[in-house]
């Protein structure tokens, strides 16, 4: 059954520190994701052997700034809006440049790259 971790009364790396060393492998939908942010459950998946039934793999959703939600619902529809292979080139360009955005901020500990390795 799904469960949704708010950080505040359910911290995640809490119930990941109890359950990932059960598992065999996970399967996580995420509404964000800092990549520096993997250091805290590498070392619980570093033991799995990887594959298909032994991994983790990450679903990272994308949220829309409140006045890009507001326009495309009171935008009328039209097939030119589709989603087409272009487009979802580009929005996975967009995504990996902001997977690199988030690790040229800052200096980067030798903890973090390890962490991502």
């Amino acid at each position: 059954m799904p469960r949704i971790f708010d950080n505040i009364q359910l911290r995640l790396t809490d119930f990941l520190a109890q359950t990932l060393p059960l598992s065999t492998r996970a399967d996580f939908c995420v509404g964000y994701f800092n990549l520096r942010g993997w250091k805290h459950v590498d070392r619980l998946v570093d033991a799995w052997a990887g594959g298909a039934d032994a991994c983790c793999r990450v679903l990272v959703g994308m949220q829309r700034a409140p006045e890009e939600e507001l326009r495309d619902a009171l935008v009328l529809r039209t097939d030119a809006d589709a989603l087409d292979q272009q487009k979802v080139l580009r929005l996975r360009r967009q995504m990996a440049l902001a997977f690199r955005e988030q690790l040229t901020l800052g200096a980067p500990t030798n903890a973090d790259e390890a962490a991502l390795r």
